[in-house]
């Protein structure tokens, strides 16, 4: 855990054609055929077209749709979900899409040719080598790029109990193989954990950087997201990635994801989505546009884009931002599609003229 950590950003180039103007041609002739006189005129101008894109590229994540996937399954709650999840992995996929069909479906419903896996939608199957070279193919045959793996119920990184946090590390270690194979560049983790802020940080430092560290051996990075608890408060965060200090050891940083303790009636404990977003974007080798509700000139009403966007920029982010629709007045397909819009608008304000 010694190496420097430095970012890595993808940058995208637009290029755009010239537009030639060919005037048409004249021909003039004599009123008398001794004389004949022939004229041509070719005005010919051409101008390069400016065009303005926004400074960041557009993936989908798979969580966008979990409610396609899942169909009745969470109807009864998480409670009896995770033991659905437990026991037969299969069993929560009742809903009317398929998994597998995620990369045709981000393509041709959405325009979006690059996604981010939930690894609980294939959670008995990172192994099976069969499903994933038919996920593949289905990514390839779509001209469709894959991202990263989200990766859930796994065990804890900071687990304070030092064999179970090693479980937890050794958990991952498929997914990370996974990953590699599908030509994803990162699993999302979460830096989770029971104790006082400080037990749980020190353990995650650890936890982090043992996977970190065979996550460096496959090229494959390890990001956490802000995503409950500790993890949402962003200087306790950072400070988990500067400790680590690995160059493949990075964060997702989540619009959305700030709540750090919730009650019977919501939210209890905040942590300000703008002050987190900007401590987290120096370790960002993702970003995910969390959404639920639209006003009517199609704004997300919880998260002002326009500043977010700001502040993605501000720390010189060229790479992917991940839509992760969470909202239940629209359906997901119109969810992921105000998201995009959303996304499209602000970033084209904020973008560069090429």
């Amino acid at each position: 855990m010694k190496s420097p950590r430095r970012k890595f950003i993808k940058q995208t180039t637009y290029t755009t054609a010239g537009i030639g103007l060919t005037a048409s041609l004249f021909n003039a002739c004599s009123s008398t055929p001794e004389t004949k006189e022939e004229t041509q005129e070719e005005p010919e101008t051409s101008e390069s077209t400016a065009v303005t894109v926004p400074f960041f590229s557009i993936s989908l994540a798979q969580w966008s749709l979990h409610n396609g996937f899942f169909g009745d399954a969470l109807d009864q709650g998480w409670p009896a979900f995770n033991e659905m999840l437990k026991k037969d992995p299969r069993s929560i996929l009742r809903g009317d899409i398929d998994p597998l069909d995620f990369p045709s479906i981000a393509k041709n419903q959405f325009d979006i040719r690059a996604v981010e896996y939930v690894n609980i939608f294939f959670y008995d199957r990172v192994k099976d080598q069969t499903y994933l070279n038919e996920l593949k193919k289905r990514c390839d045959d779509n001209d469709v790029s894959s991202l990263l793996i989200m990766c859930d119920r796994l065990g804890n990184l900071g687990d304070i109990d030092d064999e179970l946090r090693r479980t937890a590390v050794e958990n991952h270690y498929p997914w990370i193989e996974a990953a590699k194979f599908l030509g994803c560049h990162s699993i999302r983790v979460n830096a989770a954990g029971e104790g006082t802020a400080d037990e749980v940080q020190q353990a995650a430092i650890d936890g982090l950087g043992r996977l970190s560290e065979y996550g460096a051996e496959a090229g494959i990075n390890v990001i956490v997201e802000n995503h409950g608890g500790y993890s949402s408060n962003g200087a306790w965060l950072a400070e988990v990635m500067h400790q680590v200090n690995m160059e493949n050891c990075g964060t997702l940083p989540d619009f959305g994801n700030f709540c750090i303790e919730s009650g019977d009636n919501g939210c209890i404990n905040e942590y300000d989505r703008y002050k987190g977003v900007t401590e987290l974007m120096p370790y960002a080798k993702g970003v995910s546009a969390k959404s639920h509700d639209f006003d009517e000139s199609g704004n997300e009403i919880h998260t002002d884009y326009s500043k977010m966007l700001s502040i993605v920029k501000d720390a010189g982010y060229t790479g992917h931002i991940g839509i992760e629709y969470e909202g239940s007045i629209l359906s997901e397909t119109d969810g992921i599609k105000a998201t995009k819009a959303l996304l499209e608008k602000v970033g084209t304000m904020m973008g560069t003229s090429v």
